[in-house]
């Protein structure tokens, strides 16, 4: 009788379900880490509405507030907060300091995030 134990099955795919291995148990601690952290920073409302002006390029207060309606100290909290966390750089141009995302990493998941969750107009005119 054949196992239903993908890892003794020799005919499973091996890539839905990888073998265990024990020996990377501490960089998967690490990378765990370092998840749940980067969805503690974006489980904050303002915070995440911040990341995903920066998609597309950098800004500065003055058109976050415009966009977002974020006013200040709330604005300025909210961006110390992505600096100090590394999720933006800054860059100055005289007396305006401009944001922007810091890492691939940090674009590719506010995409999966628009994806699932922002509306499209082909999405709006279905309804």
């Amino acid at each position: 009788m054949p196992s239903n134990n993908p890892n003794t099955d020799p005919t499973a795919d091996p890539i839905s379900e990888p073998a265990f291995d024990p020996s990377q148990l501490a960089a998967l601690r690490h990378a765990a880490g370092q998840a749940s952290q980067l969805m503690k920073v974006l489980a904050n409302e303002d915070r995440l509405l911040l990341l995903c002006q920066m998609v597309d390029g950098e800004l500065c207060v003055a058109d976050f507030e415009a966009r977002t309606g974020i006013q200040q100290p709330t604005l300025s909290q909210q961006l110390g907060v992505l600096r100090n966390e590394g999720l933006v750089n800054t860059r100055r141009d005289g007396k305006r300091i401009y944001y922007s995302l810091a890492s691939d990493d940090v674009l590719r998941v506010l995409r999966v995030l628009y994806d699932l969750y922002c509306p499209t107009p082909e999405s709006s005119d279905a309804n």
